[in-house]
């Protein structure tokens, strides 16, 4: 996605050379809120966090920044307390405080993301430049002060409700045991990492009950003798893959290692990428832009989407870590062929369900429902990482490419991928059905 920085901050000595407030006009574009997730973005991906954990900082981020706007638009928009779960109360705007809420709302989706996770700092610069706009830009100081500090109010109360949801109670629990057993998942080439997130299927969803509302049914038995059984011949078709031009630049472009490791004789050295969710969330930005959405229907198609690749992770890992399964890479080399390499670097934890499968259609899902179906665009969220952009007829087209790409790569088997794919629409569709967002015209 572009950088905006550096354009707003242009537009910004143009309005103050003229003496006249222009604020709104830089502020409210929807692109700065894009800009935004960006720089989150860029954030994750240095902390080197995993996909699940990176899907915590959108959600929550975006959840604070949809507030927000739902206070300053209360008659369009429906809050989500009562419709998230735990979420009981959010503060809301002081009597008589002036408060710009698409400014405020930049500022909570900046407070929040970096809070969530990371250490106090990593997201200043950005919220510093923030307020100069603000200065540079005719807004007065009693308005500035009174957006901050309903900015902050909000963040602390999204802050206080993230507290509860596990998260910290899983950072000390158990770690997964290795077992070298017949279709278990083990540790994989070249890092041979240990399992990620073993217990994200404990973290309290939003928008599901809990993990186990949509029960995904067992894999396919193990079995790498019988050439007619279900799994063989999953095991074949990923083993036998030739991969075209485009099959290959479907896997890669799709890929999002967040941190891939790279092993040339003794050195070693991990190169980053958006994870999953961080490129759904660049898609939410490009998409809008697509429809000329205002900076509110943005917000909101963020947060919507945040939300459904938050249970989207939840509702696949609860899967990965009940049946444990082994990947084709452990498979094929331990029974077929040991010099066998997938084209993409194997992750660190089990196969079944496929992660990128489930988010990426449940993403598709909640953006289709706010920005609408057939939104032909071009996804260019990989160019800055070198791999050239792919154009997408609509939102789950480019879900269905996903899903695919994961088979191409030969990290999941093809059946995985498609039983993940339905259960990433069903996690989608209840985010969408559940959901009140935008209230109803009288």
């Amino acid at each position: 996605m572009k950088r905006y920085i550096l354009l707003f901050s242009l537009a910004a000595l143009v309005v103050s050379s003229c003496k006249k407030p222009g604020y709104e006009k830089i502020l409210h574009n929807p692109t700065l809120y894009s800009e935004a997730v960006h720089e989150l973005n860029t954030v994750v991906m240095g902390n080197n966090f995993s996909p699940p954990v990176a899907s915590r900082n959108y959600a929550y981020a975006s959840i604070a920044g949809y507030e927000v706007i739902a206070a300053g638009d209360s008659g369009k928009y429906r809050s989500l307390v009562g419709q998230v779960n735990g979420l009981t109360s959010v503060a809301k705007p002081l009597a008589g405080e002036q408060i710009d809420y698409p400014y405020a709302s930049i500022l909570a989706f900046c407070q929040v993301g970096e809070a969530v996770t990371f250490p106090a700092g990593s997201m200043k610069l950005f919220t510093d430049s923030l307020h100069q706009l603000a200065v540079a830009n005719g807004m007065s100081s009693e308005m500035i002060s009174g957006s901050e500090a309903y900015a902050k109010a909000v963040a602390q109360s999204i802050m206080a409700w993230s507290k509860k949801d596990n998260y910290a109670k899983t950072r000390s629990a158990s770690k997964f045991a290795i077992k070298d057993s017949a279709g278990r998942w083990v540790p994989t080439p070249p890092g041979y990492f240990e399992a990620v997130e073993p217990h994200w299927g404990e973290i309290r969803t939003l928008v599901m009950h809990d993990a186990r509302e949509y029960l995904v049914p067992p894999p396919p038995d193990f079995n790498v003798t019988d050439k007619n059984s279900k799994y063989y011949k999953e095991v074949m078709l990923t083993k036998n893959l030739n991969l075209t031009a485009e099959q290959t630049h479907i896997a890669d472009f799709w890929d999002d290692n967040p941190g891939k490791m790279n092993v040339t004789g003794h050195v070693m050295f991990i190169t980053k990428k958006f994870s999953p969710p961080g490129h759904w969330m660049g898609v939410v930005g490009i998409g809008a832009e697509k429809v000329h959405a205002d900076f509110n229907t943005t917000v909101c198609a963020y947060a919507k989407t945040a939300i459904a690749l938050f249970d989207g992770f939840i509702e696949s890992w609860a899967a990965k870590y009940k049946y444990k399964t082994v990947r084709p890479e452990t498979v094929i080399n331990k029974y077929f062929d040991p010099n066998w390499r997938p084209h993409l670097q194997t992750p660190p934890f089990p196969e079944y369900t496929c992660g990128h499968c489930t988010i990426s259609a449940a993403a598709a899902e909640a953006l289709t429902s706010v920005l609408g179906d057939n939104v032909a665009y071009t996804d260019t969220t990989e160019l800055e990482f070198g791999i050239k952009n792919r154009s997408f007829r609509s939102f789950r087209d480019a879900a269905n490419e996903t899903a695919m790409s994961r088979f191409y790569g030969g990290i999941h088997f093809h059946n995985s991928c498609l039983v993940s794919q339905g259960f990433g629409n069903v996690v989608g569709d209840s985010v969408v059905k559940k959901l009140v967002m935008l209230k109803a015209k009288k």
